[in-house]
């Protein structure tokens, strides 16, 4: 959540940042009403309280004790109505508070939506074949590495199994990712994957139309996760840290579940978008102040680790437009798709600044004793998606898919042939 005196103090900044993210000012405008009606009644509501207590002490030893009691009932049933109204707003404030995502730093680039990302690099040589490329699902299919029919008798649309060595690539990356964080002091963590409404509101997940993107167990009122860094970032869920402990890395692992809803008609064959994958996530807890530095550094492991793999790709500084609701800053890794004959999403590393932390009460706290909020970051490790960049950039004319060198270990072998 924002940082309610930024909304308090400075209404037109906030209002100009969140208009770079498509947020219309008038959801600031009614917030305001909504917070200053609170501030009143509440004021009002502790000012009767106050009342209360003193007239409470009164009648221990007053004479017109009959007198003082008819005036405690009057005043306690003006408590009541007072409180009621109280909470009725309070329960509109904070849904208007809800409809507010994370304010962009004032530097990030402004734009409407992905198209107008800015491109800071491309790395990596986009191969050349002399045959027309096949597709990642045709690939899998012809290797037995993906079986999207029999999950969808299972499951439904949107799910595949992974096979034989589609199932070793995933695990393939899993161990590379790990050998190249551990060395930095990221702690390994298999997370829960399943969370509490209320923890889920507070680092920011279920806030506006995000809720539509979850999966939640009514009976058990609890939600199946986007992401391993939605339980990872509550680890410290009411803590203080000591200055001197940051910054604390983690690296987690976990199954994901995302509805893909707005998404109808996109990339519905295959395994691009699906409702069920496995994730690798990197999660920093930094000071304030570090948490541009540790940004980079993050993203200097996602491109360590896809160099690795030798797949060209690109980084780009997703625009205001484009940015997801708890950050302040985005950059997305995109590798080269053959067949699309254009790059593809497959990493997103993000400073979401104190906007999760805040929900959270996760805190620092300084050698001279000075105390605030931490700032939080997150960025993919790997997802499923850079095999199906693999099966794409290392295809051949025999229909094989070469191994990356940097998987030949953990996969066993240096070429995936056909069954």
């Amino acid at each position: 959540m924002l940082d309610v005196n930024i909304l308090r103090n400075d209404p037109d900044r906030a209002k100009s940042l969140l208009l770079r993210k498509n947020i219309d000012p008038k959801a600031v405008d009614k917030f305001m009403r909504l917070d200053t009606d609170w501030r009143q009644k509440t004021a009002t509501l502790d000012a009767l309280k106050a009342e209360q207590n003193a007239l409470t002490k009164e009648m221990g030893s007053a004479e017109n004790r009959e007198e003082l009691l008819s005036k405690a009932q009057i005043l306690k049933k003006r408590i009541a109505e007072i409180s009621e109204d109280r909470d009725s707003l309070e329960k509109k404030r904070d849904e208007a508070f809800g409809r507010l995502p994370n304010l962009p730093f004032e530097d990030v680039v402004q734009g409407k939506d992905e198209s107008e990302n800015k491109v800071i690099r491309e790395v990596g040589t986009i191969p050349v074949f002399d045959f027309e490329p096949k597709d990642y699902l045709t690939i899998a299919q012809s290797l037995k590495l993906v079986d999207t029919e029999t999950a969808a008798k299972v499951s439904g649309s949107r799910f595949g199994y992974l096979m034989n060595e589609g199932a070793l690539l995933e695990f393939a990356l899993l161990r590379l990712a790990l050998d190249t964080v551990l060395p930095h002091g990221f702690t390994p963590v298999i997370p829960p994957i399943m969370i509490r409404p209320e923890v889920y509101e507070g680092i920011g997940r279920l806030a506006a139309d995000q809720k539509e993107e979850r999966y939640y167990i009514e009976k058990d009122d609890i939600y199946l996760v986007g992401s391993a860094e939605h339980t990872l970032i509550p680890l410290h869920i009411g803590q203080t840290l000591n200055e001197e402990e940051l910054p604390k890395r983690y690296v987690g692992f976990s199954t994901c579940f995302r509805r893909e809803a707005g998404s109808y008609g996109k990339d519905t064959r295959g395994i691009l978008r699906v409702h069920q994958f496995d994730k690798i996530e990197f999660i920093s807890f930094v000071m304030p102040e570090d948490s541009e530095k540790e940004h980079l550094f993050l993203l200097s492991l996602q491109e360590a680790l896809m160099q690795k793999l030798e797949l060209p790709y690109r980084v780009v500084e997703n625009c205001t437009g484009d940015m997801g609701w708890t950050d302040a800053r985005q950059f997305d890794i995109e590798a080269w798709f053959p067949s699309q004959n254009k790059y593809r999403e497959t990493h997103s590393c993000s400073n979401t600044t104190d906007f999760q932390s805040r929900g959270i009460g996760t805190k620092y706290k300084t050698r001279e004793g000075k105390k605030g909020l931490v700032y939080t970051l997150n960025a993919t490790g790997f997802s499923q998606r850079p095999i199906l960049a693999i099966l794409e950039n290392f295809q051949t004319k025999e229909g094989t898919v070469r191994v990356p060198k940097a998987l030949r270990d953990y996969v066993g072998k240096s070429e995936i042939t056909p069954k």
